[in-house]
């Protein structure tokens, strides 16, 4: 089971922009299939954005898109979630995955989050 380790959260003003990274600790992951959930509390995990192992396609929620793009650069293992724009709504604890499939199915290759709190 590959483990995965989320950086760039931060505390931002509305209007601001981060960017979030997503590496393994262990093994590297070029060839799988990367997502990005995130879940605010008392709310429902979100799925937010993923992206094909080799960069080709990609899926940003309706919620987000416009305002955050997901890339991945293989050759330095990390994936990437660009976030612009920011929101207060966007508030939440945003976690990496491998994913699979057509619908984006996550796996149990999960990092333990990274904060990211947007104030008005």
């Amino acid at each position: 089971q590959t483990q995965l380790e989320e950086s760039g959260g931060g505390l931002v003003q509305a209007g601001d922009s981060l960017r979030l990274s997503c590496a393994p600790s262990g093994r590297t992951f070029g060839n799988y299939d990367m997502g990005w959930f995130r879940q605010a509390p008392g709310k429902e995990r979100e799925f937010v954005a993923a992206i094909r192992s080799n960069g080709g396609r990609t899926y940003v929620a309706d919620s987000v898109k416009g305002r955050f793009t997901i890339s991945r650069a293989n050759a330095k293992n990390t994936v990437y979630l660009q976030m612009d724009s920011l929101k207060p709504e966007d508030t939440a604890v945003y976690y990496c995955a491998v994913v699979y499939g057509d619908n984006w199915r996550p796996t149990s290759s999960w990092g333990q989050g990274t904060q990211v709190t947007v104030s008005s």
